[in-house]
């Protein structure tokens, strides 16, 4: 099978600069797995209210996601409601109703459980260990966390991280869980707490990857039109994680190129609201943004 993804399905409620939607579908796992679905099989697991639209099933079904790990509980499912300003690279909440989210726990179908590629999205990190413990032989475990968690459930979260190989977080989250303002300093001492590779994500100013003594950048797609953000740092991890499912090579050049994949996802991401973008891209544009990634660093040497 090819990638594993635990996380949220969500209805968002989101107003930018440039306009608004109401009940968009949304989610962490959403997002990760409609954006590895270009290059991979992706199976979900997360949970739904009962009042979840049935054209979404429907829609994640035409990406040919496998939602047989995607429960149905009784209730509302999970909504978050929050604005932008023109600063785009900050989301302000104004509403999380947690809803059957809230007693969210993950149980892997049979099949699942040979799952190679995982990607354990941002929920608690008990629940994150307690997928991995369901989880037969994987080949490479990646995970996200936020803020939340680290502020809340630091020494869980230490404990998931020494199993994880790869973990993906934003800038201010590297120094918040190292306790260290300089970012460099920050991400080896992470680096030591378990994964071996650490992927900052840095909004409009690109990505940052730490692997080893390694250090790779790749930049943020210059785009004219930017209309939300949300979503984009799962859709990145969807991007990333589906191309190194589907060239199954995880050393340091095909991670960089990985790298570059899932900004390339992340950028189609936020040129429009919900996954109103990345739901119907040809494959053909995907290769001709990868191309325009790789021009804006290239450079002869001296």
């Amino acid at each position: 099978m090819g990638i594993l993804v635990v996380g949220s399905v969500a209805l968002d409620t989101v107003k930018t600069p440039f306009g608004e939607v109401e009940e968009a579908l949304g989610g962490s796992a959403t997002y990760f797995s409609v954006a590895a679905s270009y290059f991979t099989d992706v199976s979900m697991v997360a949970v739904v209210g009962q009042d979840f639209p049935e054209k979404h099933i429907n829609f994640l079904k035409t990406r040919k996601i496998d939602l047989n790990g995607l429960q149905k509980a009784p209730g509302k499912t999970f909504r978050w409601a929050g604005y932008y300003d023109y600063d785009l690279n900050r989301a302000n909440t104004l509403k999380t109703e947690l809803n059957v989210f809230e007693t969210f726990s993950p149980e892997l179908p049979g099949e699942y459980k040979d799952a190679e590629f995982v990607f354990l999205a941002n929920i608690d990190p008990v629940l994150q260990r307690a997928v991995l413990d369901q989880i037969n032989r994987p080949r490479l475990i990646a995970a996200d966390t936020m803020n939340y968690w680290i502020e809340n459930k630091k020494a869980e979260l230490i404990e998931t991280l020494k199993r994880v190989d790869i973990l993906t977080i934003n800038e201010a989250e590297v120094r918040e869980l190292a306790g260290e303002p300089n970012l460099i300093k920050a991400a080896r001492s992470i680096l030591s707490l378990g994964p071996k590779v650490l992927i900052v994500k840095r909004g409009e100013y690109g990505v940052l990857m730490f692997n080893g003594g390694s250090v790779f950048s790749a930049p943020a797609y210059p785009l004219e039109s930017v209309f939300d953000p949300t979503g984009a740092g799962d859709t990145f991890a969807g991007g990333f994680m589906g191309y190194v499912a589907s060239v199954r090579d995880w050393t340091d050049g095909g991670l960089r190129k990985a790298l570059v994949m899932g900004s390339v996802m992340a950028s189609f991401n936020v040129e429009d609201f919900s996954l109103g973008r990345i739901k119907s891209l040809d494959y053909k544009e995907i290769e001709t943004r990868f191309r325009g990634f790789k021009r804006l660093a290239q450079f002869e040497d001296l």
